[in-house]
This record gives structure tokens, sequence and C-alpha cells, in this order.
């Protein structure tokens, strides 16, 4: 049976999901952009823990949950070292 407190968690982190969105398609500059991103990666973990919860999966959606976490750190520290590597470039 599907808890409605999960499901309810579930659509507020969603709903959290919207103002990083904003700011990554509309943001000034590139790190408010990759900020943005990075937000948004963390709360789709988050998503992903509690999915497992409401649908009674833990053990496969925990694990999806730390391989995006993972992506999510390379990725961040990647946009990052390029963006140091950019504004250091005569």
């Amino acid at each position: 049976m599907i808890s409605p407190v999960f499901t309810g968690i579930a659509i507020f982190i969603a709903i959290l999901m919207s103002p990083p969105l904003y700011r990554v398609v509309k943001g000034p500059t590139a790190f408010d952009r990759i900020i943005g991103a990075s937000l948004m990666g963390t709360n789709g973990v988050l998503l992903l823990a509690v999915l497992g919860f409401v649908y009674e999966r833990v053990d496969m959606f925990v694990d999806l949950a730390i391989v995006y976490a993972l992506l999510n750190f390379v990725g961040i520290i990647a946009a990052g070292k390029y963006m140091e590597r950019r504004r250091k470039a005569p």
C-alpha cells in the first residue's frame, strides 16, 4: 500500500525543484546556473530516496540515488574546473 505521507513528501520535493530550475534557465551568471544545477541534483537524490519508500523498493532506489549523487558531484567539479580554466585563459 502506498503511504500518503511519503507521496506528499515526494510531491513537496518535486515542487522544491522549480526555483533552482528557474535559476538554471535564467541565471545571470554561469556560477548561478552551476549552483542551481547542483541544488536540483541534491533534490533529485532526496526524491529518489523518498520514491524508494513510496514504491517499497528502498534498496533499489537508494542505489540509484547514490549513483546519481556521484554523477552530480563529478559534474559539478568538472564544471567548476572548466570555469576556473576559462577565467585564467588570456
